[in-house]
């Protein structure tokens, strides 16, 4: 993630394509043939916003669809997922009416559990894939790894297609479907993020438009159940983004070649640090809090909005009645879709928290060596550019936790409207905290140690996120569908994400006193010098 002017970057790229072997024998047409298909690395640069362009297009498309749980959840539900667990709904019903109706839905706290683990499952491979991915993108670069990711994802969707046709059977295949769904999208989402590299000062922008665009793709599932879906429109929804996933990725992976080979044609400043002074450094360890309780956070009300929903409308009532029931049923399908919908606020309001990040950038000392012939008035910095990054970054984390503490003081509300406010800051939040961390880690870190610390934080947040499947459990069994308590708990918990933003402060304060000492003593070093000069000069005017 070394910053780079342009100029540096294009001589880098001229001279990269100069030292490219050219084939003037006319023999081997086919590796001609190769490197005509394959763009330059100048030829990428120059379409870097095309490039940047079509990555969004495909992360909307492609990467995170499993973050829209709400609606992936209604229609496995009415396919009769896991239903032939609801034995005592199917005794009920058989000796009501006589016989049991196949084609109605059938809803148990049995299948809840067992459909809400597939989503943690999924939603754990999502984050933690990140760590194992980033060491393989480094060794063999993004193109093996996105048409990885190709293939995992477009086979998810097969198996989908596919156990949808006998759900009382092939109900496990779920499993295994939504864990390929996680690897496949994340694959896609992480071999994008090479893009920011070319962008200069923009670069903190650009990202949060790639991860905007990743937090945006949970809109997939809530506009696929939105079109009037049946069991024979579900399978040709998936077999359709099967086919899809296989042709749109085909000239993306070119470009991607070229952008690997392009970041690795520029120069890396970045001192030589220890990997082991980065994990043990206080921000990175700080920052594993931060967002191992955003992401139990965010991830818990995902799995369990639908449940929570349905609980505001009957208010626990144990026997509800069947209009009561049925009145439950059409609020959450049509507030999960209100969520599907508003997902798509990450890609518009991501470009925001990279705004922030890249705040007074500009105005920054440049981080290349100050050129022989150039005036020192020229030269000077009006602000320190390590610091600069740290104080936007502290501004950033301030104001995502804020508004992550607004979503868990508005959930508590008992209050069905409100729950659209309630959506929206769980959707900005969601695209904010991941534009922060990674600005954070780009601003302080090594860039050869920055898709290994991205790693391991999202693998450990991950790992904290699990424990929603507990808490979803507890909320279902003890607390009768009541997720208050949990709520309250979480509320609480979230206030830890001000311990980050706090150490930021008091890191750039110690900064800037550095800075004043070191400033004061260049001064003084400075004047006694200039004091040595004077001397010299006028005893060797004094012996003439």
């Amino acid at each position: 993630m070394t910053r780079i002017s342009s100029e540096e970057l294009i001589d880098t790229l001229v001279v990269s394509d100069n030292n490219i072997p050219r084939n003037t024998s006319g023999i081997d047409n086919s590796s001609e043939e190769f490197r005509w298909m394959t763009p330059s690395l100048t030829q990428a640069f120059r379409r870097r916003w095309w490039m940047a362009g079509t990555a969004v297009v495909e992360n909307l498309g492609f990467s995170a669809v499993l973050l829209g749980w709400g609606s992936l959840l209604i229609m496995l539900k009415g396919q009769g997922f896991y239903s032939h667990l609801c034995t005592e709904n199917r005794t009920e019903v058989a000796n009501v009416t006589g016989e049991v109706h196949k084609h109605e839905p059938i809803s148990c706290v049995e299948q809840e559990e067992m459909l809400n683990l597939g989503f943690t499952i999924g939603s754990f491979l999502l984050s933690a894939a990140t760590l194992p991915l980033g060491i393989l993108m480094d060794r063999y670069g993004p193109r093996p790894l996105r048409l990885t990711g190709s293939a995992c994802f477009a086979l998810s969707c097969a198996m989908m297609s596919v156990s949808a046709y006998q759900p009382e059977v092939l109900s496990a295949l779920i499993f295994l479907a939504l864990s390929l769904n996680g690897f496949g999208g994340i694959c896609l989402t992480f071999t994008s993020l090479t893009l920011p590299n070319m962008f200069g000062s923009l670069s903190s922008t650009v990202m949060s438009l790639m991860i905007g665009s990743y937090a945006s793709s949970a809109v997939t599932f809530p506009g696929v159940k939105r079109n009037n879906f049946s069991s024979c429109n579900l399978r040709k929804k998936m077999r359709s983004r099967d086919d899809s996933q296989k042709h749109i990725l085909e000239e993306k992976n070119d470009q991607l070649k070229s952008s690997s080979e392009l970041t690795d044609a520029a120069p890396n400043a970045a001192a030589s640090v220890p990997f082991r002074r980065s994990v043990f450094s206080p921000i990175f360890l700080w920052s594993l809090i931060t967002m191992g309780m955003t992401q139990l956070r965010l991830i818990f009300y995902m799995g369990a909005m639908n449940k929570l929903l349905e609980f505001l409308v009957t208010h626990g009532d144990p026997h509800p009645s069947e209009e009561l029931e049925d009145l439950a049923e059409e609020k959450v399908g049509f507030y999960s879709s209100i969520f599907g919908t508003l997902q798509l606020l990450c890609l518009v309001t991501c470009p925001l928290i990279g705004y922030i990040m890249d705040w007074k950038m500009k105005e920054c000392e440049e981080e290349s060596p100050t050129k022989e012939g150039q005036s020192s008035s020229a030269s000077k910095p009006k602000r320190d550019r390590k610091i600069q990054k740290l104080t936007n970054a502290m501004r950033a984390f301030s104001f995502t936790n804020l508004l992550l503490v607004l979503f868990g003081i508005f959930s508590l509300v008992d209050n069905l409207p409100l729950q659209i406010l309630t959506f929206i800051l769980h959707t900005v939040v969601r695209g904010f905290i991941h534009s922060c961390c990674g600005g954070l880690y780009a601003a302080v870190y090594p860039s050869n140690h920055f898709g290994t610390l991205t790693g391991l934080q999202s693998l450990i947040s991950a790992l904290i996120a699990l424990l929603q499947q507990p808490l979803f459990i507890a909320m279902l069994g003890p607390l009768k569908g009541d997720g208050y308590w949990i709520n309250v708990g979480l509320l609480i918990f979230s206030l830890a994400g001000f311990l980050l933003p706090g150490y930021l402060f008091y890191h750039c304060r110690n900064l800037l006193h550095q800075k004043a000492t070191q400033n004061k003593a260049a001064l003084e070093t400075q004047t006694l010098n200039h004091a040595d000069a004077n001397c010299s000069n006028g005893h060797a005017s004094q012996e003439a």
